[in-house]
């Protein structure tokens, strides 16, 4: 979808709302000189001038200009400091920059990039590579969202070298890409086990679609990127490997987005908006577009959260308004209204993926904190147009509502968000409670029994949802801080057990069967562990939350390996599973006597002969003499073979004869999947 705001900047210099107008903003443009240290080589500067009849457009037309040519050029915006801070004339990054290069800056702000090419004004890299997307025409072939298995993924990732010595590095957009594509070797200063050339990780383990952790650009070194600066250009810091010359953090990511759209991946951006960091509006137009201290204006709108249960928090961050409205230009129409500032510069955040980089969903970070459920209905609405337009063009209209998701963080789960169309999903928090009670073998505290703890983690419909596409179900989410939060390894752990294969292997057929779509954050498909904690030993935000990364050296450990296998092949079965991607669950078993939490119950539609059986033992214990030929356990209302068909049981990848099904030995803290095959 066009918007008014980039076409104008296609020719213009453009700074929207200001507060402090008085000397007028000015812009400061000139080259970037390699060096050391490097440095910025002033060529002009040239005062903005209102674009009547608005009264908050500012411009600078290119032509008016003397330039020397065509070529890339850096740049800042000089304005009056409208913060508390009050420090007079500051420079500024454009706050709707394509791309920005800390390698150069001036105070908290870095240099935007921009390239002058034929009297246009055209996004490019830090050495003035152009943007160009790949032409893709399969986007109806990408996987549809009841089909959808997700890695959550950070870019902070660690190895542990042969003398023991723990090493962190922080990895790339190109480092990601060496997780899809064999044909791309990762950094050599990262050197992992899992991206070398020939290797495709996340492909061998059959994930289909990739959400990584906000790529958009934050001042944040080393860390997992809550806490966005430049909410419109890729992050610096993951555009710039080692290896590198200069930065190409919009080519790399762009690269990165087709590469998973060509292995038949899908792509999810965690975008946060309930809060920035250092964000250029804040010295710009700051009570246009922040709240600083909501403490302070307990009886502002925009002071408390969307629980009505206290105010809203940042986390050191600065909280955007979203009730505050002003009469101006609208940036996304190009007409005079009264609008939201902040609405509508997220509003145009999601055109700028959706259209420039061909993502394919939302994952919206602390909806409690954004406060504006209608916001997020607004949001959700520009981001599936602008999505939409892309198979329409495609002559794809048919595929488009089923291939583009816009979820929520909303750990409470108000359905509302939900019902009233604000958001697709919803992150599915209390499959992470009650999966976690179950591997131990407890009910949860707000369930009656064990077996009512298991029916709804299996089917999200007993909690009010009527679609498996409407949560997202993990083990483990990145908030890996505090009670019951941990990776899955620590939390078995800090909970008495010391055997903790069975137990994950058990976690994964569950998160993998059960209604919804399926997400596995990094590390624990293969039971990665934490290493980074506070003084006490426990994980905080201070204390290993967001710097503690993935070590995929650990997948090589032997029983660790034997957790991935089994995780894989899951997801394998889960990715091309018809049945699976239905709603449809019935328990026909449940067996609790004499210290037995045995469970079954099928997916998908039994009278149709494609559905899968699951049989899930919570307990210590297992059939006698299970390795003797005559031992069985006996599952209830087992159903009947299909003609023509036969059984084979996929967390071990065998044939299991007709008369053998629901017959089988159980064993402690196991569970079976069998699937109905030609």
């Amino acid at each position: 979808m066009e918007t008014a705001i980039f076409t104008l900047r296609s020719a213009n210099f453009v700074l929207w709302r200001l507060t402090a107008t008085l000397p007028p903003p000015v812009l400061i443009i000139g080259r970037f000189v390699p060096g050391t240290p490097d440095t910025f080589e002033e060529i002009l500067r040239a005062d903005f001038r209102l674009l009547a009849p608005f009264s908050d457009l500012w411009v600078v037309p290119l032509s008016s200009l003397d330039l020397p040519g065509n070529g890339h050029y850096h740049y800042w915006y000089e304005v009056e400091d409208s913060s508390p801070a009050a420090l007079g004339r500051v420079a500024i990054t454009d706050p709707l920059a394509y791309t920005v290069d800390w390698r150069i800056s001036k105070g908290d702000y870095a240099a935007s990039v921009i390239l002058v090419k034929d009297d246009l004004l055209l996004p490019c890299d830090a050495g003035g590579e152009i943007l160009r997307l790949p032409d893709y025409s399969g986007l109806a072939e990408l996987p549809p969202n009841n089909q959808l298995v997700i890695y959550e993924l950070p870019t902070t990732w660690t190895r542990i070298r042969s003398s023991g010595e723990r090493e962190v590095a922080t990895g790339s957009f190109r480092d990601v890409i060496a997780l899809v594509d064999p044909a791309i070797t990762g950094s050599e200063a990262l050197a992992l086990p899992v991206n070398g050339i020939g290797q495709s990780y996340l492909a061998d383990l059959g994930v289909n679609a990739i959400e990584l952790l906000p790529p958009a650009d934050t001042t944040y070194d080393r860390q997992w990127g809550y806490g966005t600066t430049n909410f419109f250009a890729p992050d610096f810091e993951l555009g710039f490997p080692n290896e590198y010359s200069w930065p190409v953090a919009s080519r790399d990511f762009a690269a990165l987005v087709a590469a998973c759209h060509n292995a038949g991946m899908r792509f999810i951006v965690d975008v946060v908006m309930a809060f920035a960091q250092k964000n250029a509006y804040l010295r710009a137009a700051t009570s246009d577009f922040f709240i600083l201290d909501p403490s302070k204006e307990p009886n502002d709108p925009d002071a408390h959260n969307s629980r009505g249960s206290g105010l809203r928090d940042g986390f050191g961050s600065s909280l955007f308004r979203y009730a505050r409205f002003v009469n101006g230009y609208d940036p996304v129409t190009g007409g005079a209204g009264n609008y939201s500032p902040a609405r509508q510069l997220l509003k145009l955040n999601a055109v700028r993926w959706v259209k420039d980089f061909n993502i394919d969903g939302f994952r919206l970070d602390s909806v409690e904190n954004v406060a504006s459920w209608d916001f997020v209905r607004e949001f959700r609405e520009t981001a599936r147009l602008a999505s939409k337009e892309r198979f329409d063009a495609s002559g794809q209209t048919a595929a488009a509502e089923s291939r583009f998701l816009v979820v929520g963080e909303e750990l409470s789960e108000p359905s509302g968000l939900i019902t009233t169309g604000r958001l697709d999903g919803l992150w599915h928090e209390k499959f992470k409670s009650y999966i976690r009670y179950a591997i131990l073998g407890q009910h949860a505290d707000d369930e009656p029994s064990f077996e009512w703890t298991v029916r709804k983690l299996i089917d999200c419909r007993y909690l009010g949802y009527t679609d498996g596409a409407q949560v997202i179900l993990y083990v483990t989410s990145h908030d890996v801080e505090g009670y019951r939060n941990e990776r899955l390894f620590n939390f078995l752990n800090n909970n008495g057990v010391a055997d903790t294969k069975n137990r994950i292997k058990l976690a994964f057929a569950c998160l993998l069967t059960a209604v919804g779509i399926p997400m596995i954050l990094a590390g624990e498909e293969f039971a990665d562990q934490h290493d980074l904690f506070d003084a006490a030993g426990h994980v905080t935000q201070n204390g290993g939350k967001q710097v503690d990364p993935v070590n995929f050296s650990r997948a090589a450990e032997a029983w660790r390996r034997e957790v991935l296998d089994h995780v894989s092949r899951l997801v394998r079965f889960r990715t091309g599973s018809r049945a699976l991607g239905l709603n449809d669950t019935a328990f026909i078993h449940t067996d609790f006597n004499n210290g037995k939490r045995v469970m079954a119950w099928t997916r998908g539609d039994v009278t149709s002969g494609d559905f899968v059986v699951i049989v899930a033992n919570f307990s210590d214990y297992g059939t006698p003499n299970a390795g003797n030929t005559e031992a069985e356990y006996r599952v209830n209302n087992w159903p009947a073979l299909p003609a023509g068909k036969h059984w084979r049981e996929i967390t071990q990848d065998r044939p299991v004869p007709a008369e053998w099904a629901g017959r089988e030995p159980v064993f402690p803290w196991e569970a079976k999947v069998y699937t109905v095959g030609v």
